[in-house]
């Protein structure tokens, strides 16, 4: 059994993707995840694997998010880096995003967990590993999502239009030398996680974006978080 990942993918994006990956690697990678979750609990379920994608089109895209690996508890992780579902606690990392979102534009801290207007308007909210084992964090690296994702990136740098790319930390920072485009603009900074959320605070990355695409005569984004239902 194995999953044709690429088959998986909006059109927009699998057609982008495509000549950017080596099929061998996919088929292997596809295999791998198939086998993981028939055997194992995987997050996110099968059904949310590419909300990333789904949710933001290549072409909408203009800011991209990049984090680790999914959420590996239960009902955590659904397919959009930081984000999870409404209802659910907010993890530590995002309940630090939001309290330097709250202080970079002064807006109220969100409730819910629900990152999904970002991905409406054009963020893409991608992990670097697509999935995870339950309880083991980092457990699906070095399987082939990372050249997978590492596509994904090199796709939108190929955009003519500026893309702001936002890496936290220094797993993510590591993939700035993907983005060679000089219409293009990285904000780097410390991980949102408690364990560097000092050097994280005060560095808002928020209006930082904004500015970006605004000097590029793009729209800002609306980074209020809608109330849970």
């Amino acid at each position: 059994m194995s999953l044709d990942l690429l088959e998986l993918l909006p059109g927009d994006w699998r057609e982008r993707l495509d000549p950017l990956v080596d099929p061998i690697g996919v088929a292997a990678l596809g295999a791998f995840v198939a086998q993981e979750y028939e055997e194992q609990t995987v997050y996110p379920a099968r059904e949310d694997l590419f909300n990333a994608f789904r949710h933001c089109s290549y072409d909408d895209a203009r800011v991209l998010i990049l984090g680790q690996d999914p959420y590996h508890g239960p009902g955590q992780a659904h397919g959009l880096s930081f984000s999870v579902r409404d209802g659910v606690k907010l993890p530590p990392s995002l309940r630090n995003i939001y309290k330097e979102l709250a202080t970079d534009l002064d807006l109220p801290l969100a409730k819910t967990g629900d990152l999904s207007a970002w991905a409406a308007q054009g963020v893409l909210l991608l992990n670097a590993v697509l999935t995870v084992r339950a309880g083991e964090a980092g457990s699906h690296a070095g399987k082939g999502w990372e050249d997978f994702t590492d596509a994904a990136i090199r796709a939108l740098n190929e955009k003519e239009e500026r893309v702001v790319f936002v890496l936290w930390g220094a797993y993510a920072r590591k993939k700035a030398k993907l983005v060679t485009g000089e219409q293009h603009v990285v904000i780097e900074s410390a991980h949102p996680s408690p364990l560097s959320a000092k050097k994280f605070f005060g560095t808002r990355p928020f209006s930082a974006v904004n500015k970006a695409l605004v000097d590029a005569g793009r729209p800002e984004i609306d980074w209020t978080v809608p109330p849970g239902a």
